[in-house]
């Protein structure tokens, strides 16, 4: 998910030509109140959303028990910021603009594994 609809649709569309489906969020409350949170088999975030951030979303997400593999990206990736996603359990945290090649490593890491 990504407020920024041109990022949004870019990503979902690396995603599908990767051969992985895809639904696409605005924000994190959009994704929270959407009913999919369950079968999320793989979560890419940006971080810096208007209201909830993306890594307030997979805190809360962990909290209601579930643990997709998540990758975030961002504009701004501070050490601070790269630390607590990591240690919350996220995957990759990627630097905007994102490598096609760095988004397709992590999806096949993500949901590849046996």
């Amino acid at each position: 998910m990504d407020d920024d609809e041109a990022v949004r649709l870019a990503t979902a569309s690396l995603v599908r030509s990767l051969g992985r489906p895809t639904r696409m969020f605005a924000s994190a409350e959009e994704f929270l109140a959407s009913g999919h949170v369950a079968e999320t088999s793989c979560l890419i975030s940006d971080v810096m959303m208007p209201g909830m951030s993306g890594v307030a979303m997979h805190e809360r997400v962990i909290a209601l028990g579930y643990a997709p593999p998540t990758i975030f990206i961002t504009a701004f990736p501070g050490p601070d910021l790269k630390a607590q996603a990591l240690a919350n359990g996220a995957l990759a945290v990627l630097e905007k603009p994102v490598d096609a090649g760095a988004i397709a490593h992590w999806l096949s890491v993500a949901l590849d594994q046996a």
